[in-house]
This record gives structure tokens, sequence and C-alpha cells, in this order.
């Protein structure tokens, strides 16, 4: 008699196991073959091909994250949170917006900073500016929208941080601001980083076996995680673009003026898979009459609330300080929405 019992246990551990996203990306192609077959081939053979013209920005991203993450650049990142709180804010802003690594690793260093007494201001600053653009994000941006939209977001993940740093820098005896912190904050990551950003970068990092292992080990991370949600967004840009009216799309997120501005930050926000696979996205709606306004509000607002961003910050301050960080985010986005708007 067959042992029921042990083989129902080992299910929810395979299903543990199991990445979903490539289940998606199974089933995706599967469901349109069984629906509408003939548009089955079509759909892979779009996904393939747009991986394929984003490839060569995909290697060259994960080639530089792992060149940072050998040499320990990331050290440098500390130097944002020394000195005075004006210069701190600035700086941070600025690494926020140009640093390659995950929020994971990040939870452990802000809550190191903010219990060594960095000021929330700058925190804040950096909060807002990280999830919206690395070197990674900003190659393949430019690859999909263009160099000018890559910039563009690059220039309003910044200013996001400006604008939270010195809005909290002004409102710091504010209820909302006052004392920040959790009791007891949650400073682990999925990384496993436990004493992150220490120490001093070597940039000969090469004959060190424990650096060359960790751009090995960068490579194959990073690698496949792109590969994946990449094709997953393509796949999901092949539907939007066939089984989507464009009429719809235009006739929401169309036009000029706010409306269409405030409709993308507002859908972009839950919308927001991941900020690689949003960029597809993004360029579907683009090509079916999304206003350039409002996919920049889209961006920007989904980028900052997406779900690793997000968990960093609640993880480590009180809700009153998370409602704050999105508020500053949905005022950003607004206001990076109307001003490419304005230009594009």
């Amino acid at each position: 008699m067959t042992d029921t019992t042990q083989s129902s246990s080992r299910r929810p551990d395979f299903w543990r196991r199991v990445d979903k996203v490539w289940l998606l990306i199974a089933a995706i192609p599967a469901a349109v073959a069984l629906l509408d077959p003939p548009q089955a081939w079509p759909t892979v053979e779009f996904a393939l091909g747009a991986l394929g013209h984003t490839a060569p920005f995909i290697l060259f991203a994960v080639l530089a994250v792992a060149l940072l993450k050998a040499t320990g650049a990331e050290t440098l990142l500390a130097r944002a949170f020394e000195g005075r709180e004006v210069r701190m804010i600035l700086l941070a802003a600025g690494a926020g917006g140009l640093s390659p690594f995950c929020s994971c690793e990040v939870i452990p260093f802000i809550a190191a900073m903010l219990a060594l007494g960095a000021p929330l201001s700058a925190v804040m600053a950096f909060w807002l500016a990280s999830p919206l653009m690395d070197p990674a994000m900003f190659l393949i941006t430019s690859g999909t929208l263009g160099w000018e939209f890559a910039v563009a977001k690059t220039v309003s993940a910044v200013a996001l941080g400006l604008l939270g740093g010195f809005g909290v820098r002004l409102l710091a005896n504010s209820p909302v601001f006052t004392d920040p912190l959790r009791e007891k904050p949650q400073i682990g990551g999925c990384c496993g980083a436990q004493r992150p950003f220490s120490g001093k970068p070597v940039w000969k990092f090469w004959p060190d076996p424990a650096r060359r292992a960790a751009f090995w080990g960068s490579v194959r991370e990073n690698g496949p995680f792109l590969f994946k949600w990449l094709l997953l967004a393509y796949l999901l840009e092949a539907l939007m673009l066939e089984y989507v009216p464009a009429d719809a799309i235009a006739q929401l997120l169309g036009g000029e003026g706010i409306r269409p501005v405030f409709l993308g930050a507002i859908v972009g926000a839950p919308a927001y898979l991941n900020g690689y696979a949003a960029v597809p996205l993004i360029d579907a709606l683009l090509q079916q009459g999304m206003a350039p306004g409002a996919a920049m509000s889209f961006a920007i607002a989904g980028g900052v609330s997406c779900i690793p961003a997000a968990v960093a910050v609640w993880a480590l301050v009180k809700p009153r300080v998370f409602a704050g960080y999105i508020g500053f985010a949905m005022l950003g986005a607004l206001l990076a929405g109307l001003g490419w708007g304005a230009i594009a």
C-alpha cells in the first residue's frame, strides 16, 4: 500500500522550491496555444526577439554589477552618511540613484546608520532614490525606452531623493517623523549580508580567490534573475499588444495635462511586478497610446512602492514614517511625470 502521508508531506516542500516566475513563463505560451493556437508561436517569437535585442545590455549590466561586488565598491556608499546633514542629503540622493545594490543588502546598512545617529532625512533621500535606478536598470531602460527616458528617470530618481530628504528635514519635529524606528527593527535580508558596506574597495580583485568567487557568484545570481524577469515581461508585452485594446489605453492614460500623469502614478503603484519587468510593460503601454508623462509617473511611483523597496522601509520604521515615504513617492511621481510630459 502506498504511503500517501509521506508523499503529501513532500508536496508543500516541492511547491516552495519551485520558482513561480518560471511556472508563469511556461504557462503563458501554453494558455495562448490552448485558447488562440495561431498566436502561440508569434507570442514566443516576439518575447525571444525582444530578449535578444536586450541581451547586450543585460550582459554588460551583469558584468558591471559583478565587478562592483567583487571590488567591494559598495563601501563608498557609507561616505554619503558622513558630515553635515545637508551634505548627507545631497550625497545620499545621488548615491541612491546610482547604487547597484538590492533592498535586502541595504536594510542592515540603513539599520546600522540609523542606530548610529544618521538623520532620517538622509536615509529618506537614499530610500526614495535607490529602487528607481541602478546601472543595470539604466542600460535596460535605455535599450528599450531610449537614452532620453533613462536619463530623465535617473534625474527624477535623484530629484525625488532630494525632495524626500529636504522634506523630512523641514518636518523633522513633526509628529510624523519624530522617533521613526520600530522598537525591534527587522534587519535580516535575503542576501544574508551581516556587515555590508564596511572596509575599503580593492580594485585589483582578480588575484584574490574570494573576490573572484564573489564576481562569478554575482554573475550566476544576476544573470538568471534578469533573464527570467525580462522574458516574463516580454511575454506579457506580447499579450498586451495583441489583446488589450489600444483605444482603451489611449483613452485612460493618453492625452495631456495632469489627469493621465495622476492615473499613471495610481496604476503604477500596484501594477509593478519588478523594476526590470516594468520596462517592457511601459514600452507596450506607450505603443498603445500612453502619454509620456504618464509613463514616467508610472515608472517612478511603481518603482518606489514595489514590494522589495517598500518592505525595506516597512521593516525598519513606524507606519507613519512609511506613510510619509509613500506620500513623497506619489508627489515626486506626479512632478516627474508633469516635467517629462512637458519635455517629451
